[in-house]
């Protein structure tokens, strides 16, 4: 069993910076993929960063120049840097990974971005 437990949620006005944590019950090496998600009231989730095997960091199109996934393997730790946040950043966000073909996901962070 692996567990996935995000931190550093909470109330931000607009134009303003969050970080967001995920704590791993394991190496994070261990992960093939790992990934951040989110999920806005009255929307569907969506993928807002990863980092695959390969160390190839993706965004979506929505974040992409704002936010910033990382990872600390020494403290089993992935970050979600947001900067420059908008209203429409405000959702649930997820820390999720995969170790060969099975996922782990946390229970989520609240953001809420309001002025």
């Amino acid at each position: 069993q692996v567990d996935l437990v995000e931190s550093g949620g909470g109330s931000v006005q607009p134009g303003g910076p969050l970080r967001l944590s995920c704590a791993a019950s394991d190496n994070i090496f261990n992960f093939n993929f790992i990934a951040w998600s989110r999920q806005a009231p009255g929307k569907q989730r969506e993928l807002v960063a990863s980092i695959n095997v390969g160390g190839k960091l993706t965004y979506a199109d929505s974040v992409l120049g704002r936010f910033t996934i990382s990872r600390d393997a020494g403290a089993n730790k992935i970050y979600l840097q947001m900067d420059s946040l908008m209203p429409e950043d405000t959702a649930i966000y997820y820390c999720s990974g995969n170790i060969l073909s099975r996922s782990y996901w946390g229970q989520g962070t609240h953001v809420t971005v309001s002025s």
